[in-house]
This record gives C-alpha cells, structure tokens and sequence, in this order.
C-alpha cells in the first residue's frame, strides 16, 4: 500500500499532535481542537471529547430521544430600531463580518477536518462520563459558596504525586526496577497558591472529590481582593502574558445562573502594571460584544491597568457538523466573542522587545461548557515570538 505524502496528510498530522490547523484559503484563520492542546498539558491523564464537548453530545443524545415531531419556531416579530450604542456595536460586527465569513467558508471548503469534527459525536458518548461532567459542573458552584463562608480558612486539599525512581538493585547485582513512589501533602484551598511544581499530573482530593492538576501548574483560589498577594516581590518574577476572562454583568449569565457576575468598576482594581514582568507582558482580555462594555474597556479600564490596545483577536464559535453556533446576524447572540489584545510596558517602557501581533485573526473551535474560552496560549506565543511567554498568568471567573 503506497503512503500518502501531499501536504494535506501532514497538516492533518501536524494538527493531530498539535491541535492547531492553519485553514486552506484564508492566512488568518486557525482551527484549533481545544481537547488536543489541552492533552498537551497532562502525562498520566487524557482529557474525553464527550466530557469538554458535554453541551454538543447531550444535545445529541436530546435530539435522538425526544418527540418526533418538531416544535413550531416562534416567529419573529418586527426588527425593532437600534438605539445609538446598539447602532455602535452593530457598525463595529459589520466591520467584521467579512473576515469571519471568509474563516467559516474556509473550514466549511476542509472537507478533511469537516471529517474530523463529526467523528467527535462517536468518541466516548456514554452516560457515565457526562455524569462526572455535570457533577463538576456542579462542583464549580460549590468551590463560590464554599468559599464565602466563615470556615473557608479551614479547608485543606490533599495532593498525591508519584514519584519514579529507579532501584538499581542490591549488592547481589540484581537487575535495576523502577520503583513508584506515591507522596501526599496537604495544604489549604482557598487564599493559598497550591502548586504542582512536578513534571507528571497530580490528583488531588477535596471533600472525596478527585480532580488533575496538570504538570507544572498552579492555581490561586480567592476573591478578587486577594489578588494583591500575588504581586512578585521582584518584577524579574512577573508575568509576560496575562490572560483575563472577567465575570462580566451580562443578561444571560444572569438568567442561566451560570456564575455569579461583578460590575465593571470592580476590574479597574486588578494590579496589571504590578504584576507585569520587567521586561513587559501581553494581555489578553476576553469581552462580551456589548457596546458599553468595549468602550468601558477602551476608554477606562486599559488606561487604568496601563495597557496599550494592539489589536483584537475573533473567537468563532462553530457546531461539530462546521455550522455556526448560531446566526451570524443574531443581534443578542453572535456566534463569536473577542479577545482584546495589549501591551503592558515593562521598567524599561520599551516596545522594541515586542514583535508587533498580527491583526484580523480568527480562531474557530467547538466551544465546550457555557462560558469557558478555548485554550489560546499557544496562539498567543506563536503572534510574539519576540517575547517568549514562559510565565503565563490567568484570571478567570474571580467572584
């Protein structure tokens, strides 16, 4: 049998362990699988597609299982006029909208990916998997309640790692083994940055809940007023890209439950300029598309924070049969979100040490749960290869 060597098979092969596919026909837009770049983080453990992509496969399973016959669609009523904030932001979606549709037509032109995203439906569909994923659903909103409590001081988790080591045998001249060694501290949860400082996954056990903490990560669990103490006491300790999805007030959050949200005004108080490395750092922010919330960006909180806006960058959200999440033209619920892209200056207020990133891309993936974005790290480090961004930072949710 002869070997397929064309240039498709590799970029297909590339994507396979990469998780990141350049799309044919357009040079700003990537495809990127959530699942794969995630995989790269964890040695001993895999992220399950059923689990990340939970909201496509009960969807699935709802359509295989409900009543045949279709619900009648509500019909739209009359377009209403746009108010003039509503007349901003519908000018600032036109000025986008050929880009993205050049980006969706890409993929939908990829036959070979199209192939790809539908065997998504026929990876690990079963009941017990999805199971584990809405009980960690529901775990998200007990870490908030928890949290808040008087006891909150008090709660511990426990990490176990194992550690290899080889025993070379005895003086017999036995042969050598490898040897595991499982090693178990506690510390506390919350107010405490609780760290996996080993080159293998750690499981980690809070109120017989088990959770991976991938290799060489750490998170810090807190109130948003908290922040300060992660401050370096050295700015050759700070962050070069910070990566930010605040809990924006949004009517849908709202009606959803989905996570409680802050006012805008609360976000002017993140220390960025203190946490920014000496030599400068990215930062990137993720926004809804309301109006008032990108000039609030633009006009104060960037200048409070010190940050200089570079460009932004489109999320496309797109279903596993490549069709958009929703319409493109949906006033309330486009089919994208955007990340605000802008430079935090260092000591030296230099900008020649940054390469400046690439404007109108486009990334389009699978979203997985409500809310949560796609892991863009290794994006962001490919638009600054000038900055190695080797000390991320990542504030999400803060409640």
């Amino acid at each position: 049998m002869a070997v397929k060597t064309d240039s498709t098979d590799g970029e297909l092969s590339n994507f396979t362990n990469s998780g990141v596919h350049r799309l044919r026909k357009t040079s700003n837009a990537v495809f990127i699988d959530p699942v794969r770049l995630l995989d790269r983080s964890y040695t001993r453990f895999a992220p399950s597609p059923s689990m990340y992509y939970t909201r496509f496969f009960a969807e699935e399973e709802a359509r295989v299982c409900s009543n045949p016959r279709k619900r009648k669609r509500k019909e739209r009523g009359k377009p209403r006029c746009l108010n003039e904030r509503e007349q901003s932001a519908d000018r600032r979606h036109q000025g986008a909208r050929d880009l993205l549709v050049r980006a969706h037509e890409a993929l939908v032109c990829d036959e070979d990916m199209l192939s790809r995203l539908r065997d998504l439906n026929k990876i690990g569909s079963c009941l017990v998997e999805r199971k584990v994923v809405s009980d960690a659903d529901i775990a998200g909103q007990w870490f908030v309640e928890l949290g808040r409590v008087w006891q909150a001081h008090l709660y511990e988790i426990a990490l176990r790692c194992s550690r290899v080591s080889e025993d070379r045998g005895g003086e017999d001249g036995g042969s050598a083994s490898l040897r595991y060694d499982e090693q178990e501290k506690v510390v506390p949860l919350f107010n405490n940055l609780v760290v996996n400082d080993t080159s293998s996954d750690v499981e980690a056990e809070f109120l017989n809940r088990l959770y991976v903490m991938p290799q060489r990560s750490c998170f810090y669990m807190s109130g948003l007023e908290q922040i300060h103490n992660l401050v370096p006491a050295d700015k050759e300790n700070g962050f070069n890209l910070i990566v930010i999805d605040p809990p924006w007030e949004n009517g849908s959050a709202r009606q959803k439950s989905a996570y409680p949200t802050l006012p805008n005004r609360y976000m002017l108080s993140i220390p960025i300029k203190q946490l920014t490395h000496s030599e400068g750092a990215l930062v990137a922010l993720w926004v809804t598309n309301r109006e008032k919330l990108r000039v609030f960006v633009e006009k104060e909180l960037f200048p409070a924070w010190g940050v200089n806006y570079a460009t932004l960058l489109f999320w496309l959200k797109v279903k596993p049969d490549g069709s958009l999440v929703s319409e493109l033209d949906l006033f309330h619920h486009r089919p994208y979100e955007c990340l605000l892209l802008g430079y935090c200056h260092g000591v030296a207020e230099q900008l020649s040490i940054h390469k400046p990133l690439e404007e109108n891309q486009v990334v389009v993936s699978i979203p997985g749960d409500y809310s949560r974005k796609p892991p863009i790290g290794s994006i962001l480090s490919l638009s600054n290869r000038k900055m190695p961004l080797t000390k991320p930072f990542s504030i999400a949710s803060c409640h």
